[in-house]
């Protein structure tokens, strides 16, 4: 299910209709294998503008999260977040003050990374407390926003409370903090049967962050976090409307990053830079493509 097409080699149309396109493309490091540093300069060489790092990308990286960010910079490879904090809001009372402990270090490390973002998905916790999940938001969102952060926020389609884009934005809405934005994830939105109307009345600017990916398997509920963590594609290589997707946000005025969060063994095991030219590839035609969709919408 993979192409060997290079995406500098792609043709002129579709080079034509991405030149204007102002939204930064990024990879997020977990489709890549490898040490820290081959993940980057894979990145760097596809053509990716920016990563998504992972807490295990710094750990990994001996000279520690401030001299990674340098080295990044120095590359030129910029940050679309870094995450990532699990379980956060709502944590049952025997977790609680440890993910608080969690929550200050991650910030801290995307502080000295140079980060600008930090990613928390809805809880998974089957006791998630749903009366703290507000309370809980605010009080990251404002520790991110005393450090010049702004959170991210995810519905996972296995989160307990808040697994549609909808539930994350009123509980974005309800937190009540400029610095709260989305994350828009093809497959937690997909994977769930929901669809782009899932998007109306949301501002773009509150879109942290577009995350692609595909899939050709069925999915239920009992297998979607093996097929989530283990199996997910490229775009363009399995059934969701990916294209639709990208074509209805350009369209709504999206201006945010757009990229991918491909989690699939197979691929992490061969050679990151092969496999970052791939994912640039079907990017770059996905994007491409849902141009013209958006355009061709316009002109009708």
């Amino acid at each position: 299910m993979t192409t060997n097409t290079d995406w500098t080699n792609l043709n002129h149309d579709t080079e034509a209709v991405l030149r204007d396109l102002s939204n930064p493309f990024f990879i997020n490091t977990i489709l890549l294998g490898g040490p820290t540093t081959d993940k980057l300069a894979a990145a760097k060489a596809a053509g990716f503008a920016q990563v998504e790092l992972w807490r295990q990308d710094v750990e990994a990286y001996d000279a520690g999260a401030q001299a990674l960010g340098q080295h990044m910079r120095q590359i030129g490879l910029g940050l679309t977040d870094h995450q990532v904090l699990l379980d956060f809001d709502g944590a049952p009372d025997e977790i609680r003050d440890a993910k608080r402990q969690e929550a200050i270090a991650l910030l801290d490390r995307a502080t000295a990374l140079g980060a600008d973002t930090v990613l928390t998905p809805a809880c998974t916790h089957k006791d998630c407390v749903a009366e703290r999940v507000v309370d809980d938001l605010r009080w990251l969102a404002r520790e991110a926003a005393s450090r010049g952060l702004r959170v991210a926020y995810e519905g996972m389609a296995w989160s307990t409370l808040t697994y549609t884009v909808p539930a994350a934005w009123a509980t974005i809405q309800a937190v009540g903090e400029p610095n709260m934005g989305l994350v828009v994830d093809a497959f937690h939105m997909f994977s769930r049967g929901r669809d782009v109307r899932d998007l109306q009345g949301i501002p773009m600017d509150r879109i942290f962050l577009l995350q692609l990916s595909d899939i050709m398997e069925e999915i239920d509920l009992p297998n979607i976090i093996q097929i989530a963590r283990h199996r997910r594609l490229l775009p363009g290589q399995g059934r969701f409307p990916v294209v639709d997707l990208v074509a209805t946000m350009l369209e709504s005025g999206y201006k945010g990053p757009i990229g991918l969060e491909v989690f699939n063994d197979a691929m992490k095991a061969r050679d990151p830079m092969e496999v970052a030219r791939e994912a640039m590839s079907a990017l770059r035609r996905t994007v491409a493509k849902s141009i013209t969709e958006a355009t061709a919408h316009v002109s009708h």
